[in-house]
């Protein structure tokens, strides 16, 4: 298939109480201001702009064991499920602009609560499955796909603000890419529930483009179900995208994050994508700053169409002389 998603609605989430280091909430705003809105015209996409979403102020938030944040964490991802269920009832492609990625909680969960059961790929440095128990830093942005999991329900303590959220995703149908900073407990779970997981090892070994196409073809044995992608910009190399809270040398080069975005529009899956972990204030420069945000730009262009070969409209006629 080559089918692209109908139409964008962008949910700005200016959240960053999943980890520490300020800055991440400024994600959205700097995101659409590098232009994202009109490229997406530009290239045929119809584009629904939902704002910013606004979280309330928690006061109190002392840590629940380990665990940081966890009221703030819980209410904003609340808030942000129900403005996802909103963007799919109204037939668009969520397109979420973190902000930090414990927001994956709200954004999957909201996803699933709209179409049904989902394939999950988690592009990433890190595997972000942590449960609260296994957590060596207790921030949540460690943490989202464990809240997730139908198979981690068990291991997942009962937290404030936290008992709306309902497991929607199994083990089989997530993909990571791109892994390359897991936790010795992290490891396990994945190892434990049988996840499929291409490390950076496996893009080197394989390729992108057998790593897309055995990821489409395990999604896909089954059942086909709507692609939910959670794209840390982490995952690319920090050579490339160095703002942002938590980078690991090693990653995905530009022309491979972008070619997963290309590859998983053409399926005509694509029901939703995660943009996150974009933090202006942790560039050195004005010059990383934008290429790191360009970055995020690009990658969500190939998610809506964008071809490096060239893209015209479907109506475009040649004018005569």
């Amino acid at each position: 298939m080559t089918s692209r998603p109908r139409s964008a609605g962008i949910i700005g989430a200016p959240f960053s109480r999943g980890q520490p280091r300020v800055g991440v909430d400024r994600g959205p705003d700097v995101i659409r201001a590098a232009g994202l809105v009109h490229r997406l015209h530009e290239q045929g996409c119809a584009v629904k702009d939902y704002g910013n979403l606004t979280f309330e102020e928690v006061v109190v938030d002392e840590p629940v064991g380990a665990v940081k944040c966890v009221r703030a964490v819980g209410s904003a991802n609340q808030r942000l499920s129900e403005a996802v269920q909103n963007v799919k009832r109204d037939g668009h492609t969520s397109v979420l602009l973190g902000g930090d990625h414990s927001l994956a909680i709200g954004s999957i969960h909201g996803h699933s609560a709209a179409v049904g059961d989902l394939s999950v790929v988690w592009v990433d440095a890190h595997a972000d499955i942590n449960t609260p128990l296994t957590s060596p830093t207790g921030n949540i942005h460690g943490q989202p796909m464990s809240y997730l999991l139908h198979e981690l329900q068990s291991k997942i303590p009962v937290l404030p603000n936290f008992t709306w959220i309902k497991p929607c995703v199994s083990a089989k149908d997530l993909v990571y890419i791109g892994l390359r900073d897991v936790d010795p407990e992290e490891h396990y779970i994945l190892k434990l529930l049988g996840v499929k997981v291409f490390s950076m090892s496996a893009v080197d070994q394989l390729g992108v483009a057998r790593v897309m196409e055995e990821t489409c073809d395990y999604l896909s044995a089954r059942v086909k179900k709507p692609i939910h992608l959670s794209f840390d910009i982490d995952a690319i190399d920090p050579s490339i995208t160095p703002a942002t809270g938590t980078p690991v040398v090693g990653g995905l080069t530009y022309r491979e994050g972008v070619y997963i975005t290309e590859h998983l529009c053409q399926t005509g899956l694509l029901s939703a994508v995660d943009m996150v972990e974009v933090n202006p204030l942790r560039g050195q420069t004005e010059q990383e700053v934008q290429s790191t945000v360009h970055t995020a730009v690009d990658l969500l262009l190939g998610c809506f169409g964008r071809r490096r070969e060239g893209n015209h409209s479907s109506d475009y006629i040649l004018p005569e002389p």
